[in-house]
């Protein structure tokens, strides 16, 4: 999504708010987490002051560094009912294949979850580096088919079918039709 639309642009700001808190938190500095995320520094700063357009994989990366979960970094507070229609939400896309993930719902205080809805195409597969220890995802395909799960032995699901798998080895979602969508829970201890 391009850095003018409205909404990214507030999807940006709660992102470079939550980064600085999230380091503070941890008592690290900047170069001290982008070395540890395996970004560049100049990259991390752009992000703390709210001028970076980050991908998917460098948020996952930098949830790891900080120890928080993905939806964490990207969610601004929110009332107790929420509706996030078909068309709203903070989206972000992969890197290296057509792949978007569009937080639906962060985990509350206490609770260990995260909700998003994927949509992906054909072509090349979101493949995934393990996330936190004990990370556990689930997926339930609502369109489409999809090869999902392990990287060594992913399964083609069809609509309605669920699949859980551990998060905390390496992981992929190819889809291997047009349009194809998903809800995905991560799940967090």
């Amino acid at each position: 999504m391009p850095a003018s639309n409205p909404a990214q642009l507030s999807v940006i700001s709660v992102i470079a708010a939550s980064l600085q808190r999230e380091r503070r938190r941890a008592g690290l500095s900047l170069a001290e987490v982008a070395r540890r995320a395996g970004i560049a520094k100049s990259t991390l700063s752009q992000l703390e002051s709210g001028t970076g357009n980050p991908s998917v994989e460098t948020l996952w990366a930098l949830c790891v560094t900080l120890d928080v979960p993905f939806a964490q970094l990207v969610e601004p507070p929110k009332p107790r009912v929420q509706v996030i229609r078909a068309d709203e939400g903070p989206v972000f896309a992969a890197e290296h294949s057509d792949y978007i993930a569009k937080v639906l719902s962060a985990c509350p205080p206490n609770a260990r979850r995260d909700l998003y809805l994927i949509t992906a195409q054909p072509g090349a597969p979101r493949a995934s580096e393990p996330h936190r220890p004990g990370t556990v995802e689930h997926v339930v395909l609502s369109r489409g088919r999809a090869l999902i799960g392990l990287t060594e032995e992913p399964v083609e699901v069809h609509p309605g079918d669920y699949i859980g798998y551990p998060a905390d080895v390496p992981h992929i979602f190819k889809a291997l039709e047009p349009d194809t969508a998903a809800v995905l829970v991560s799940e967090h201890v």
